[in-house]
């Protein structure tokens, strides 16, 4: 009997109920209709701002799923240059960062073009530019060959590992991409929202690389996403969502991989957790607005660029306490300047010094 899906006889005809799936979609699709058009009446920096930070949580999030955790601003970084924005106090970007960077703006900017083996064998090069995974050498830029065995996902200490699941063997890989890529770039009779959640199943049970085939599913799913909507424009990430459900997601994934070829559960599921990241936009949208308000309040006042930089990764997020010697750090100048750009932030009530006082003093923005 069949241990996976890929094994039934009529591997890979999908089917799901239809009925079952049409209020939820619908919901979706209006959700997302909506989302477009509050982020469109926005002004261009606004705009400009929203894209960044969605593709900035998008590109961290993906990694994170694998356990893989990027330099956020490494990474806003390398979308901000790669997107002509502005990016001149922010960190160049490591060949790691710039890879997953640029896997992704392909897959979503580049969302018209067709899907060929080509192209994902340019996405996987981009994500191991060494040709390891960790201390791993892999096979890059090729479906995987199956010198090191079936393609078998685990968990668990060595030694007592428990299988979730087997992907197909190596030498099916050829046909079974052949017939994934063809329908990918086919003008199917099926939403594009629905497209994006078979895309990603698909693409994650064929399994064809080493490594990396969460990613690259995910970035697969975004680019039908993005051609739902005719826009390269991200103002949503899937892939935060989806690392806040972690456990969910990989919990109907491999029932769907151990089931029949009726998916309707997953497609459920993704729907959902498509419509969660929309809630999560929300406070995108407003950590966006918050920051346009700040500087509008702000625009007279005389505010050097170290003070800036500081000042916009405190609106972004700032991890930790923010100290003189951090700002040192951060804008590599002496700890007398520092402390001068920081009086002077204070003076302006634009910084306040937070209750913890001597060697520990920190400061936050005055108005959270």
């Amino acid at each position: 009997m069949p241990t996976y899906i890929h094994e039934l006889p009529d591997w890979p005809r999908f089917r799901w109920d239809h009925d079952a799936l049409a209020l939820l979609l619908a919901a979706v699709r209006l959700r997302q209709g909506q989302l477009i058009g509050r982020m469109h009446a926005l002004g261009f920096a606004e705009q400009e701002e929203a894209i960044l930070t969605t593709l900035t949580e998008d590109v961290l999030k993906s990694s994170e799923i694998e356990g893989e955790i990027l330099d956020k601003d490494q990474v806003r970084s390398s979308i901000a240059r790669r997107l002509g924005m502005e990016a001149a106090a922010l960190p160049p970007a490591d060949r790691k960062v710039e890879g997953v960077v640029e896997m992704m703006l392909d897959a979503t900017q580049k969302f018209k073009h067709p899907l060929i083996s080509e192209r994902l064998f340019a996405w996987h090069a981009s994500l191991f530019p060494t040709g390891r995974s960790g201390l791993s050498k892999i096979t890059v830029g090729a479906w995987r060959d199956g010198t090191a065995g079936p393609m078998r996902v685990v968990s668990g200490p060595y030694g007592r590992e428990k299988v979730h699941y087997v992907a197909p063997d190596a030498g099916k890989l050829d046909v079974e991409m052949k017939t994934f890529l063809e329908w990918f770039n086919s003008e199917e009779k099926i939403d594009p929202v629905i497209k994006a959640a078979l895309a990603h199943l698909w693409f994650v049970t064929i399994h064809p690389f080493d490594d990396g085939n969460g990613r690259i599913a995910r970035a697969i799913a975004d680019m039908s996403l993005a051609r739902s909507e005719a826009s390269s424009q991200r103002f949503y990430s899937m892939s935060a969502q989806i690392r806040v459900e972690r456990k969910a997601y990989y919990d109907v994934l491999e029932s769907t991989q151990k089931g029949e070829l009726d998916i309707t559960p997953w497609l459920e599921w993704f729907l959902g957790c498509l419509d969660r990241a929309f809630d999560n936009t929300e406070n995108t949208l407003a950590a966006v607005l918050r920051k346009a308000e700040f500087w509008k309040r702000y625009a007279a006042a005389k505010i050097n660029e170290r003070q800036r930089d500081i000042l916009n990764r405190l609106l972004d997020g700032f991890e930790g306490k923010l100290t003189s010697s951090k700002w040192s750090k951060l804008e590599k100048c002496s700890p007398d300047t520092a402390l001068r750009d920081i009086r002077e932030l204070v003076d302006l009530g634009i910084l306040r010094k937070d209750a913890a006082g001597g060697r520990s003093t920190s400061y936050s923005l005055a108005g959270d």
